[in-house]
């Protein structure tokens, strides 16, 4: 087992966070989440639709609160006064003081950056009931603007072997300013699993998916939201047993990005 591939020390948060992030609102069970949790998973992206896992998360973090990273937000944050309701509100249904970080969703659809939600953020985060906050975000230019000037301490942005221009928009402006990435939609919701037309290649697996992502410094944490409890340990044990890409694993696995970003260039959303 590669710890240098599967931990990293993340500052803002003062701990060590295991680098496979998992996201409960796909099906797994609260004894799944149990599991992952015995297993090392420490990273939890949790929100309230995911009710299935909901009680064994509140007793996690009633049992050691500082072994679970929570990451959640609310559903919608277009106003100020709405963000640091749902704050309260997420604090009191799972029982804890504090969010590890807590995040708009889908900024510029479902969130807005304005001068009352940015407040809002930073005023939750001064007053200790978040310790970092951060949005998710598609439109990676304005996800590159706010690495570079921002008071946000994360990003979760779109980025996988068939989308990868993370590397161009956002990545390079970190150097000037270090955020917590968080990597998700690895599997291109499983686009990523299929053989392509054209192919006679490898096809690439879900942990080839989060390996890729990992495989670059710059990601932090990538999410794997799986079904249930088999294709979880699947993923855990072939990132464990694999590690970090290989030249060669890098270059097929890239090539198959583009295929598969190519014979999808039909779709209505490009992001």
């Amino acid at each position: 087992m590669n710890d240098d591939f599967l931990y990293r020390d993340v500052p803002t948060l003062g701990r060590s966070v295991f680098r496979l992030g998992l996201a409960t609102n796909y099906g797994v069970e609260g004894v799944d989440l149990e599991w992952a949790l015995e297993q090392g998973v420490n990273y939890v992206f949790w929100t309230p639709k995911a009710r299935q896992v909901t009680k064994s998360l509140k007793s996690a973090l009633k049992r050691d609160r500082e072994s679970v990273i929570l990451a959640c937000g609310p559903t919608t944050g277009y106003f100020g006064g709405g963000v640091r309701r749902a704050c309260e509100r997420l604090l009191k249904k799972l029982g804890t003081d504090y969010l590890d970080i807590f995040q708009l969703f889908w900024l510029g659809r479902t969130s807005a950056w304005t001068p009352s939600t940015i407040e809002a953020l930073v005023s939750l985060r001064e007053s200790g009931k978040v310790r970092a906050i951060g949005v998710s975000i598609h439109d990676r230019k304005r996800a590159g603007k706010l690495a570079e000037n921002s008071p946000l301490d994360m990003l979760m942005v779109r980025y996988n072997a068939a989308h990868t221009g993370a590397e161009q928009d956002i990545f390079p402006h970190l150097a000037k300013r270090r955020l917590i990435i968080v990597a998700y939609t690895a599997t291109r919701w499983r686009g990523l699993l299929k053989r392509p037309k054209d192919w006679n290649g490898l096809v690439m697996t879900a942990s080839d998916c989060y390996r890729f992502c990992l495989s670059n410094p710059q990601v932090d944490i990538v999410l794997t939201g799986p079904k249930n409890r088999q294709q979880l340990q699947e993923n855990l044990s072939n990132l464990r047993e694999k590690g970090p890409l290989s030249e060669e694993e890098n270059g097929w696995i890239r090539d198959f990005g583009q295929i598969v970003h190519r014979d999808s260039s039909q779709f209505t959303f490009r992001f």
